[in-house]
C-alpha cells in the first residue's frame, strides 16, 4: 500500500469513527427492511445443509473422556438439488423469441431474427446455460435466487444473486416488485481484513413505470456484520447515490421462487429450500450412515497375544539371524499385546457388523426423505430391483419427481420471461454512449417467448413421435405443433421447416414415401 493509499485509508477510518451514518449488525437492522430475522437465519441454515457442514459429534470414549469428531454424512441436500436442477435445465433447453402475431397472423414490421439473435448473443456472452443450472441448483436448496441485467462497458451483463443476498421490500400477488440486493467484498487495510457491503435498494413504481436504485455502502471489521455506513467512494469512486430508469414494464431483477407456500413465514414472498421441512429426516439418515461407517471402522479383526510374542526379551533358540529378531510390519494393527499371565493364550476377536440392520434403517430414512420432498421412490434409495424397464415404466416410476419438476419449471418460466423482457427493455434505453442496442419497444409491440425444457427422461420420445405423426396424417394436429413438440423448435422455425418440406415435395414427388406425402400436403397452408 502506497503512502497516499495509507492516508486515504486513515481518513476514511477517521470518518467512520466520528460517525458517518448508522451501524448495522445484520441486514434486518436497516430501517427500510422489515423481513423477519428468522428468514435470514433460515436461509443460512439451508446453506449449511447444502455445504454438508454438519455439526460435530460429541461422545465419551472408553476412558470416559469427552471427545468430538466430524461426522460421516451423505450430502443429501446437494444431491437432491443437483438432480432436480439437471432435470429442469440441461443441454436440451432452448430459448427463442419473435414479435407477437395478431389475429390475422401478421407481425410488427421488424426483422424476426434480430430480437432472437440479440437475446441469444447476450445469453451466450454471459455463459447463461451453465450459470443458470448452477444457480438453479443453489436456488432449489435455499428457496430462491434472482438474476439482474446491468450495463457494463457498453454491453449487458447478468448478475446472479443468491438467496442470502436478496431481501424483498415490497411484493404484490404476482411477484416481488422492490428488493434490496447485498453485494460483499473484502479488502486489506493496514494488514487488517475489512468487509465492505454494497446495498442496492431497487424500488419499482408500477404507475410511473420507473425503477429507482439507491446505493449505500457499509464497512465492517467483523465478518458476518454489515457494519458502519461509509461514503460510496469506499466501494467505487464513480458509484452514484441514485439512478432512475424510466419506461420499464417490470423491475430489472427476475426472481425464482421454489414452488409451494412458505410455511415458516406465511406472509413472506420468499420460497423455502427443498430440504427445509425435512432436516430432521436428513439428520436421522446421517446418524444412521455415520454409525454404520464407525462400526465398520472399529469392528476390524483383532488378535490378542502375550506381550512376549511381540517383543521377545532374549534371543530364541533356532533364530536364523544373529543381528535381531523377527518383527511385524510397523503398519500392523491386528495383533494387540497384553501382559503375560499363566495360562494365557492367543485370543481372536471378531465383531459382527450389523450390515442388514443399518442398511434397512438408512433406506427407511431415505424413503421418508423422498416422500417428504416430492421425489419418486428409488431416486435416493438403492434397495429397488434393477431391471430393464420400458420407457413407459420409467415414466410411471418417476411420476412424483415429474410433478415436482413441472412445478419448478413453472417458476423458471416466470423468471426467464421477466429476465428476457428486462434485457430487451434495457437494450432499448439510451444507456450505451447515448445510443440503444436495439430499437424495439416491447410494451407497444409484444413478443412471444418460447421456452422448451427437454423432458426426455420422463417421456418416451419415440412413442410420442410415432403417435403424433399418426395424428398429423389424420389431420388432427397442425404440422407446426408436431415439430414444436418433437423437435423443440420455435413456431417460426417450425413454419420454415414446413414450408421447406412443401417446396421439396413440389420440386420432387419422390422425396417422401407415398405413405408420408400426406403429412406435409401440397402447401395449402395447414399449419
Amino acid at each position: 500500500m502506497t503512502l497516499i493509499d495509507s492516508l486515504k485509508s486513515f481518513f476514511k477510518k477517521g470518518k467512520v469513527k466520528v460517525g458517518m451514518g448508522n451501524y448495522l449488525k445484520t441486514i434486518t437492522d436497516h430501517p427500510n427492511i422489515n423481513l423477519p430475522p428468522s428468514e435470514i437465519w433460515r436461509i443460512q441454515e439451508d446453506l449449511r445443509y447444502y455445504r454438508n457442514d454438519m455439526k460435530n459429534v460429541h461422545y465419551f470414549n472408553t476412558y470416559n473422556q469427552k471427545k468430538e469428531r466430524k461426522p460421516h454424512t451423505l450430502a443429501l441436500t446437494k444431491q437432491m438439488s443437483r438432480q432436480l436442477a439437471s432435470l429442469v435445465f440441461n443441454e436440451g433447453m432452448t430459448i427463442s423469441i419473435q414479435p407477437h402475431a395478431d389475429e390475422q397472423g401478421t407481425t410488427v414490421d421488424h426483422d424476426d431474427d434480430v430480437l432472437d439473435q440479440f437475446i441469444k448473443k447476450v445469453l451466450a456472452d454471459n455463459n447463461f446455460n451453465q450459470n443458470y443450472e448452477e444457480n438453479l441448483e443453489l436456488g432449489i436448496a435455499t428457496g430462491g435466487f434472482a438474476i439482474r441485467p446491468y450495463v457494463e462497458n457498453g454491453t449487458i451483463k447478468l448478475a446472479w444473486i443468491g438467496a442470502d443476498q436478496f431481501v424483498p421490500l415490497e411484493s404484490n400477488t404476482n411477484e416481488i416488485t422492490s428488493a434490496a440486493i447485498i453485494n460483499k467484498r473484502t479488502v486489506s487495510e493496514r494488514d487488517t481484513t475489512i468487509w465492505y457491503s454494497l446495498l442496492e435498494f431497487h424500488n419499482y413504481d408500477e404507475v410511473a413505470h420507473t425503477e429507482t436504485i439507491e446505493n449505500e455502502v457499509y464497512r465492517s471489521e467483523t465478518a458476518g456484520e454489515i457494519g458502519q455506513n461509509v461514503p460510496l467512494s469506499n466501494w467505487d469512486e464513480n458509484l452514484p447515490e441514485k439512478v432512475v430508469f424510466s419506461g420499464l414494464s417490470r423491475p430489472t431483477f427476475a426472481y425464482f421462487k421454489m414452488p409451494g407456500k412458505n410455511n415458516f413465514a406465511v406472509e413472506s414472498p420468499l420460497g423455502v429450500g427443498v430440504s427445509e421441512n425435512a432436516k430432521s429426516i436428513i439428520d436421522a439418515a446421517n446418524i444412521a450412515y455415520d454409525q454404520y461407517v464407525r462400526e465398520v471402522q472399529l469392528a476390524k479383526r483383532r488378535v490378542f497375544v502375550p506381550y512376549s510374542m511381540i517383543r521377545p526379551v532374549a534371543k530364541q533358540e533356532g533364530d536364523l539371524f544373529d543381528g535381531g529378531f523377527p518383527q511385524f510390519d510397523e503398519d500392523e494393527d491386528i495383533f494387540m499385546q497384553f501382559k503375560d499371565k499363566e495360562g494365557t493364550s492367543i485370543t481372536q476377536v471378531d465383531t459382527t457388523i450389523r450390515n442388514v440392520q443399518y442398511t434397512a434403517t438408512l433406506q427407511y430414512h431415505l424413503h421418508a426423505l423422498e416422500n417428504n420432498v416430492g421425489l419418486s421412490q428409488g431416486t435416493l434409495t438403492t434397495d429397488g430391483a434393477i431391471n430393464d424397464k420400458t420407457a413407459t415404466e420409467v415414466v410411471s416410476d418417476n411420476s412424483a419427481t415429474y410433478r415436482t419438476r413441472s412445478s419448478i419449471i413453472t417458476q423458471c418460466e416466470k423468471q426467464l420471461y421477466g429476465l428476457i423482457r428486462s434485457i430487451l427493455e434495457l437494450a432499448n434505453l439510451p444507456l450505451f454512449d447515448g445510443k440503444t442496442l436495439i430499437n424495439y419497444d416491447i410494451q407497444k409491440n409484444p413478443i412471444d417467448i418460447n421456452l422448451h425444457f427437454e423432458d426426455g427422461v420422463f417421456v418416451d420420445k419415440d412413442a410420442q413421435a410415432k403417435q403424433d405423426m399418426l395424428i398429423v396424417q389424420q389431420g388432427m394436429m397442425p404440422k407446426v405443433e408436431f415439430l414444436q413438440r418433437n423437435y423443440g423448435l420455435s413456431e417460426e422455425d417450425a413454419k420454415r421447416w414446413v414450408q421447406d418440406a412443401q417446396d421439396d415435395v413440389a420440386n420432387d414427388d419422390d422425396v417422401l414415401p407415398n405413405n408420408q406425402k400426406g403429412m406435409f400436403g401440397d402447401g395449402g397452408g395447414d399449419e
